[in-house]
């Protein structure tokens, strides 16, 4: 992944749609996320062969040169930075196409829905089963930090649980569009705040630079939204009064997070030193996840699971989406004004990896479709359903028919 030369002037862009072709290679085929930085495409990689999920960089077309190299640099720099993580929890990275002097990132396609969907939807989730999803999430990210990579904006809007097929209930995080590496020059617009403000640390709502401990913050206020139904903060229409809440780093009480909560205050502590390690975060929730005798190893790479369903939601997004008109496309995840709702955001049906998988977006909760999270017990999973008057119902049926056939052949015999 090279830089872009500043001087390079790009061609006009074609109108982008489906069926357009992308670097020659990449056909798109419906659009699964979008907003004010780009939009998320389904595309077909015609050289592999298979599905993969694009985000066009906003156009720069009218921009002053300066602006637009700004933009295909920060596309390049997202670029290089996802794809130094390669981890089994962790939308992969592909490749950055360039199309008429455009960037695309091209990146793993999975079909799914967001933490901020399932939430959105359902309501809280139970402890165990945020905690086998915040130990794989953790575990990412613990790579993630070893790499150098900060990501800034964990959120449920930014962690996907498949939804269909063998991959059922495997847990990835996506949307680095506004991770930093350590050591890379960071571009921000002036009078921008990146990230989501809900899910903010202390130090970064104090305008602080983020460091692997504003991570554990954001990670521990996602699952104590997840057990608890709302942010650490609570939810304020007004974004300003909730940054300077979060500034001042005093949570509301945890209600339902049971045998998490030591580990949830510990993560939400003000003081970034007084936090663990995303290893020890791992580590502490896959012992919870397991139980008194299960195999923590198995916890870090089995499908989320309630009992022992893997998460599904039903009916597809792909089913839904074809019958309920897309909300005014938003997209989180990148440099943007501090949004009016502060709420963790998610409601475009994910179907990616990136945000919708940026998922994966809008003010939450809402969204425009219902997805129950799992079958619903009366059906059964062969497809119909029975009751004790059907079943003798036809018991006495045959009965009757068997009775009437014997005394035919006795009169016949007669």
């Amino acid at each position: 992944m090279t830089e872009i030369p500043s001087s390079q002037t790009p061609h006009p862009p074609r109108p982008v749609g489906p069926d357009f072709l992308v670097a020659g290679r990449y056909r798109l085929r419906s659009m699964i996320g979008g907003g004010g930085m780009g939009a998320v495409w389904l595309a077909h990689d015609q050289l592999l062969d298979r599905e993969i999920a694009v985000k066009q960089v906003i156009s720069t077309a009218g921009m002053t040169e300066s602006t637009a190299d700004e933009m295909r640099q920060r596309a390049l720099r997202e670029g290089r930075i996802a794809a130094r993580l390669s981890h089994r929890n962790a939308i992969a990275m592909h490749d950055v196409a360039l199309e008429s002097g455009e960037p695309w990132l091209v990146m793993e396609y999975l079909p799914s829905h967001s933490l901020a969907q399932i939430l959105d939807r359902n309501g809280p989730i139970p402890t165990t089963q945020a905690a086998q999803l915040g130990a794989q999430v953790a575990d990412a990210m613990t790579e993630g930090h070893e790499v150098g990579i900060i990501h800034r904006d964990i959120k449920p809007g930014n962690i996907l649980i498949a939804d269909s097929g063998r991959n059922a209930g495997i847990v990835k995080i996506t949307d680095f569009g506004i991770s930093r590496a350590k050591d890379d020059v960071q571009l921000t617009q002036t009078g921008v705040i990146t990230g989501t403000p809900a899910y903010f640390s202390p130090e970064v709502a104090r305008g602080e630079e983020p460091t692997e401990a504003s991570d554990v913050y954001s990670l521990g206020s996602t699952l104590y939204t997840a057990v608890e139904g709302t942010p650490p903060f609570g939810i304020d229409e007004n974004a300003l009064v909730l940054l300077h809440r979060v500034a001042a780093g005093n949570i509301n009480p945890p209600r339902r997070a049971g045998e998490l909560e030591p580990i949830l205050r510990q993560m939400l502590d003000p003081a970034p030193a007084g936090r663990p390690t995303m290893p020890q975060i791992r580590d502490r929730l896959a012992v919870i996840a397991a139980g008194e005798f299960g195999n923590t190893a198995t916890v870090l790479t089995a499908p989320l699971t309630v009992g022992t369903t893997p998460i599904r939601h039903y009916p597809s997004a792909a089913t839904t989406r074809a019958h309920t008109p897309p909300p005014a496309p938003q997209y989180p995840g990148h440099a943007q004004p501090i949004p009016t709702s502060p709420s963790h955001t998610a409601q475009w049906p994910q179907t990616s990896m990136v945000s919708n998988p940026g998922w994966q977006s809008g003010p939450h909760p809402g969204g425009p479709t219902s997805y129950p999270s799992y079958p619903p017990e009366s059906v059964p999973a062969h497809g119909y359903t029975s009751s004790p008057k059907v079943l003798a119902a036809a018991i006495l049926a045959v009965f009757i028919g068997l009775s009437v056939l014997a005394l035919v052949l006795i009169s016949t015999l007669r």
